[in-house]
């Protein structure tokens, strides 16, 4: 029996990264994939197929995340489509880094929004879901740096920290329905985002981490298996740092 067979996940920012390592993981486990994405381009229709070929259903839908409304909607056509939402994980981000001092608003607002506010919108949309099924997992994807805080990224890590305290309190809510959340803080994680950086800042990472090197999407991906099956079925209100050491 797989860990998630006959369960239906909803990821968001799932068409590459992070997002589709957990799409990926999930899938091989026999849980069934919806995930968005602002937009399902050519990536997302590859994911979407690699998925589908995994022998389980995936549909990708074109959603902006941040926007309340539009979440909702899209959470009822997934309900349509797929009947059930056991498992959400709220994994869209991006950044827009800067000095405090020169931060603009719309750096702060964007951030916020794509990373704290989607969560909300997500979780707000699934609760009533969950709570009927009296079963559920949600998974915030935070950051090291949300635990931390980081110079030049004060919007980012705040957005972070956001996302634990809003996995805390919603355990403590959703808890007498059977509903657990949790929240992953992955450290340098080796993606697209990451890959943007400079050799030598990306060498001055792996310093700083006790097992000498960056992590991958799929030892991201392995944890957020872990919460969402039921191997962590008395696992609720928690933080997992995925950062090989670095925050101890």
């Amino acid at each position: 029996m797989k860990l998630l067979e006959g369960k239906t996940a909803v990821i968001t920012g799932a068409a590459r990264g992070i997002g589709k390592a957990i799409a990926q993981k999930f899938a091989s486990e026999g849980a069934n994939i919806a995930f968005t994405d602002l937009t399902i381009d050519e990536a997302g229709k590859a994911t979407e197929q690699e998925i589908i070929a995994m022998g389980v259903k995936c549909k990708g839908y074109a959603s902006n995340a941040a926007n309340f409304e539009e979440t909702h909607k899209v959470v009822e056509e997934i309900m349509t489509d797929f009947g059930r939402i056991d498992i959400l994980v709220n994994n869209a981000g991006i950044t827009k880094d800067g000095l405090m001092m020169r931060m603009s608003e719309q750096q702060w607002d964007a951030v916020i929004n794509v990373n704290l506010k989607s969560a909300f919108n997500f979780i707000h949309a699934v609760t009533p879901v969950m709570m009927r099924q009296r079963s559920g997992s949600i998974v915030n994807m935070s950051s090291v740096v949300g635990v931390s805080g980081n110079a030049g990224q004060s919007n980012y890590s705040a957005s972070k920290a956001g996302m634990i305290g809003l996995a805390k309190s919603v355990a403590k809510e959703l808890g007498s329905r059977g509903v657990r959340a949790n929240a992953i803080a992955p450290g340098f994680i080796i993606t697209e985002m990451t890959g943007a950086l400079s050799e030598e800042v990306r060498n001055e990472w792996a310093k700083q981490i006790p097992l000498r090197r960056g992590g991958t999407p799929e030892d991201v991906a392995n944890t957020a298996l872990f919460l969402a099956s039921d191997l962590s079925s008395y696992v609720s209100g928690q933080v997992i740092h995925v950062c090989g050491g670095m925050n101890t």
